[in-house]
């Protein structure tokens, strides 16, 4: 369970850092933009995904060993 917490919470952050990148230079990468009903949300759903990675990443923490 811990491994796949630690890998959601990469799949997170590696799509809201992509998501951020993609807002403030010119990066067409990740999954966030791809998505039209988040037209216009873009930096709060990359931030929340972020905020997600951690949240994950914090519980994977507290599995301890597995």
């Amino acid at each position: 369970m811990k491994q796949l917490l630690e890998a959601l919470g990469f799949l997170a952050l590696v799509q809201g850092v992509a998501g951020l990148l993609h807002e403030f230079t010119d990066l067409h990468w990740g999954l966030v933009q791809r998505l039209g009903f988040l037209d216009g949300y873009e930096i709060y759903a990359s931030v929340a995904l972020v905020v997600l990675a951690v949240a994950l990443f914090a519980a994977a923490g507290s599995r301890g060993r597995s």
